[in-house]
């Protein structure tokens, strides 16, 4: 049974009678948007609209239910927009969604993640209390930090109504550099190097292709300073192809939207950093000799995204030995936590504050 409150005080009706709910946005992280055993779903999908825009102070409000895509025609005709890439907004992916999810996607190395811009909240308690968290303005978001509390949360604590966001002027102009190697040691090598350089990079990627792998480099910025900062990165990892215009824009897009991966793949996210990549990789070696495994490495290797085939149960343990966690993004694996899941007295105790009566499923 699925429920679809109009209005926000439809949403508090429907709290304050006994049951027990899962949240559910716009339907575009399928995983985490089945419907679960037990529970009613939740949808916030008609919860949508642009409440509050402030170009001047680079702030907009919006009902959670607000698909990504309509914030960013509204902030790209300001000539502004949300730097942290949000995945999956050609898919539906909705603005409530994607803090629940706490998913970010490749301008996350430049400029951080979806936590870094949340500043304001409200959110419906699982007694059907309306409670406001944060501010509207950058300089008032003071007090307890229930809005980055609430990124990643999965809908455990409340049913968030409304967000307001910080955004960031559009860069000019952006290229990027394509550097193929002869395989991960090489690539998490330059990982390493660019972290420590003095480059200015807006993302870094790479992308693993049979034995070797190709580091994808992205600059954004004032166009006519861009063609001196392609030279000095260039020369800093000795050659490259420049990649422009709309191949390269086609390649981000993909890369937040996971275009790499079969439609019917597992798409699972999982938090690393460089010294666990060489490990990983030759741990998946045998799924990927095999064929039934995709990989791509962002955020200048701290996440890699699994595309696999459906069955996920030897990547839970093969996580669980690599001493790493996974989160099931798409498809229809359960449970969607994968490899080490350690919750410990911490959340039980904010669950304890937040949602004494259990009322959301503890995803």
């Amino acid at each position: 049974m699925t429920l679809t409150p109009a209005t926000i005080p439809d949403l508090q009706a429907v709290l304050q009678q006994p049951g027990r709910y899962h949240l559910r946005g716009g339907g575009s992280k399928t995983a985490l948007s089945a419907p679960l055993e037990g529970f009613t779903t939740i949808s916030l999908a008609s919860l949508r609209g642009l409440l509050a825009y402030e170009p001047g102070e680079f702030t907009f409000t919006a009902l959670a239910g607000t698909p990504i895509r309509e914030i960013e025609s509204a902030l790209a005709e300001h000539g502004q927009y949300l730097p942290f890439d949000p995945p999956l907004a050609a898919q539906g992916a909705t603005l409530g969604g994607t803090v629940a999810a706490g998913l970010s996607g490749p301008g996350r190395y430049r400029y951080g993640g979806v936590r870094d811009f949340i500043i304001g909240i409200r959110y419906v308690s699982g007694d059907g209390t309306l409670v406001r968290g944060g501010g509207s303005v950058v300089k008032n978001s003071a007090g307890f930090d229930l809005p980055k509390l609430m990124v990643g949360s999965l809908g455990q604590f409340g049913a968030l109504v409304e967000l307001t966001f910080k955004v960031f002027p559009q860069p000019q102009a952006r290229c990027s550099l394509r550097l193929e190697l002869p395989g991960m040691q090489q690539a998490v090598q330059w990982l390493n190097r660019l972290g420590l350089s003095a480059l200015d990079l807006e993302a870094l990627d790479v992308q693993p292709e049979g034995e070797q792998a190709i580091l994808w480099a992205r600059l954004g910025g004032l166009a006519e300073a861009l063609p001196g900062r392609v030279e000095s990165l260039r020369s800093f990892l000795g050659g490259g192809e420049l990649v422009e215009g709309e191949p390269e824009a086609t390649f981000w897009n993909g890369e937040r939207d996971f275009a790499w991966a079969n439609p019917t793949d597992t798409v699972i996210k999982v938090p690393l950093t460089p010294s666990q990549i060489l490990p990983l990789e030759r741990a998946l070696e045998p799924r990927v000799q095999a064929g039934s495994l995709l990989r791509r490495y962002s955020a200048g290797g701290q996440v890699i995204y699994l595309a696999a085939v459906p069955d996920t149960g030897s990547l839970d343990s093969l996580l669980a030995a690599q001493g790493l966690s996974g989160l099931v993004l798409l498809g229809a694996a359960q449970p969607v936590h994968l490899g080490l899941v350690s919750e410990g007295v911490f959340l039980d105790r904010v669950r304890q504050a937040l949602d004494p009566a259990g009322r959301f499923a503890q995803v």
